[in-house]
């Protein structure tokens, strides 16, 4: 939709789309709906990725459209409000730090933003001279910083007692937690804790569906759904003794990785609200103005961005080349930059079922520059060694020319450092490239230009504001980095063959809402009953045609347990369903394809196949 006479867009976002019509996959939430601007995703060349997944990530600034469905979305009024009612509870905290606590809590992704965060506006609350307040929880602490740890999410036990833990003898809390699917357990026991504890904490639930499409299944050993949780909020907003502010974004580019616009929109919305909240510290009134000038500024990076969508296409096609020559691609980053780095490379684990040695990230300082909470965790393996010194002493030796490597920094940076370590970088491989971030009037050093020929080099305009415009550039920065981390790695497994149309089909299944998306791929592409498709998903996990009564009757954790460890379990399941064949025969024809995507395809296009359920709109059931 273009901008309305109240709100004039930065940037041109796409017209609403079909996801938004009555009936569109109705029985989805709209996290895990298919993207219509995607559908031919797996078809698509880098140049034309990269302009897919910009259309996409504009979704994120749509205004709502009335005539068709009315969903809240960013520019809202209801959903602006809800931000404003939020920033001046956290605005108490600010005034009385020593009793008080901001808690950010999330799973995967949404912990790591949660990390970045708190460390961000700790950072900002020194530079002032006043007392931090910001902390943050990831579920499966600080190796899930690092590593990919699905498993903790299902456990709202668990998630609770980590609050309580956290809070101890805090007298007011402000506790945010993130599920992008309105799904994790992990956050739901917060919730719930934070409900029965109303004295001390204001509940206030970030994420991108509307309440009564969050997740219904029951939790196990638990005694509500997601959605019965979310209810329960709902139910005391209008008190303002809890908050949900769960603006639509529209579907994900790739089905469910909420890793993409989940994860962008999830850092806009709390930046946005945090920022208004030091503001009003400032005795700057909370005004729908000041947050859609926020607003605008990210709105501006998405322009910046994606301006440079040639090269990110460049980027993108040499990354593809590397990863499909068996090589790597190597991320280090400066500063903050380079914890987006360390993040994307760890989501590719999860996502797209890639070993942890294909994309890696590392941070200068490693740990230190970090800032999590448990300190140096490098001894728990090489997958937590993730400084520069790391890289130099245990990855440089055996990179080779089929690995590419992509420094991100920005000019403010030690540059001799990027040079010298690109220097060394370039006796083993000429595939150095480089994401530069600038302020406008300062340029790059022809040194720098001459040893690193590959820059994405993104210019920024200077802001004239307080203290905080630093931090709005900072901002605007991450968020830019992430943008096109996102769209070069997920464009890579799509080149790679990950992918089909725009599902992902070859996840790890490592915790109960991965299984349900699972079992609701397997429904779409084959257009099977739900009972066959659970019965296809279970004799891949378990490597057995004939499904023991004990199998079947076990609860969702034991199968993800099993899962956990084994390789290609949903593409055996979709091209067994697909086939009509059994596991050993669907295994022998995943290894003969050149891709997954092509054995699908291949398998959908067999003679007398009748159309799937992705073709006559009679999606499966997923939460």
């Amino acid at each position: 939709m273009r901008g309305t006479r109240r709100y004039k867009h930065v940037i041109e976002t796409p017209d609403p789309g079909k996801w938004e019509l009555a009936g569109y996959e109705e029985t989805l939430p709209i996290s895990e709906k298919s993207n219509p601007i995607t559908r031919e995703l797996d078809k698509a060349d880098p140049n034309q990725l990269v302009q897919l997944l910009r259309d996409c990530d504009a979704e994120i600034f749509q205004e709502e459209d009335e005539t068709i469905i009315n969903y809240q979305r960013l520019y809202s009024e209801s959903a602006l409000k809800t931000v404003a009612d939020i920033a001046k509870r956290v605005q108490e905290i600010l005034k009385n730090p020593e009793d008080g606590l901001i808690v950010i809590s999330g799973c995967g992704t949404s912990g790591r933003l949660a990390l970045l965060l708190a460390n961000s506006f700790n950072r900002m609350l020194k530079g002032l001279h006043k007392t931090p307040c910001y902390t943050y929880i990831i579920s499966g602490g600080d190796r899930s910083i690092v590593t990919s740890q699905e498993t903790p999410e299902d456990n709202p036990i668990m998630g609770a007692e980590e609050l309580e833990k956290v809070c101890e003898g805090k007298k007011k809390v402000v506790y945010i937690g993130i599920s992008c699917g309105l799904s994790a357990p992990f956050i739901a026991g917060q919730l719930d804790f934070c409900m029965k504890n109303l004295d001390v904490f204001l509940p206030v639930l970030v994420g991108f569906n509307p309440v009564n499409m969050a997740r219904n299944d029951s939790i196990e050993r638990w005694q509500s759904t997601f959605r019965q949780v979310a209810e329960r909020m709902q139910s005391l907003q209008d008190t303002q003794r809890a908050f949900i502010l769960n603006p639509a974004i529209g579907p994900e580019a790739i089905c469910g990785s909420s890793r993409m616009k989940g994860g962008s929109a999830t850092k806009i919305l709390l930046e946005t609200l945090f920022l208004v909240a030091h503001k009003a510290d400032s005795n700057v009134a909370v005004t729908e103005k000041c947050l859609l000038e926020i607003l605008r500024t990210y709105e501006r990076a998405h322009k910046v961005t994606y301006s440079q969508s040639k090269k990110i296409a460049g980027l993108m096609k040499q990354s593809a080349t590397s990863l499909q020559k068996k090589g790597h691609l190597y991320i280090l980053g400066w500063g903050t930059l380079g914890l987006m780095g360390v993040m994307d490379a760890v989501e590719c684990v999860p996502s797209f079922q890639a070993d942890w040695r294909d994309v890696r990230g590392f941070i200068n300082g490693g740990y230190n520059t970090m800032e999590n909470k448990e300190g140096d965790i490098s001894s728990m393996g090489p997958q937590f060694a993730i400084s520069h010194e790391d890289f130099v002493k245990n990855v440089l030796p055996s990179v080779t020319e089929a690995d590419t490597v992509l420094f991100i920094f920005t000019l403010d940076d030690e540059l001799s450092e990027v040079e010298k370590m690109a220097t060394q970088v370039k006796e083993k491989t000429s595939n150095v490239h480089a994401i530069s971030h600038a302020t406008a009037g300062q340029y790059m050093p022809s040194s720098t230009k001459k040893i690193i020929p590959n820059i994405i080099g993104i210019t920024w305009p200077i802001l004239f504001l307080e203290y905080e415009g630093t931090f709005i550039q900072k901002f605007q920065r991450e968020l830019s980095t992430k943008w096109i981390l996102n769209t070069v790695t997920s464009g890579v497994h799509v080149l790679k063959g990950k992918v089909f149309r725009n599902f992902m089909v070859d996840f790890k299944i490592s915790n109960s809402k991965l299984f349900h998306r699972a079992m609701s791929v397997l429904q779409r592409l084959s257009g099977s009953s739900q009972q066959r498709c659970r019965d296809a998903l279970l004799q891949s996990i378990y490597g057995e045609q004939t499904l023991s009564d004990q199998i079947k009757n076990s609860p969702i954790s034991k199968h993800v347990e099993e899962a956990a460890s084994k390789e290609k379990v949903l593409p055996t399941a979709i091209i067994s369903l697909l086939r009509n064949c059994t596991i050993s025969e669907s295994k022998e024809r995943l290894d003969a394809s050149p891709s997954i995507r092509a054995a699908i395809e291949l398998s959908l296009n067999v003679p007398g196949r009748k159309r799937g359920a992705e073709s006559s709109g009679t999606e499966g059931r997923s939460r």
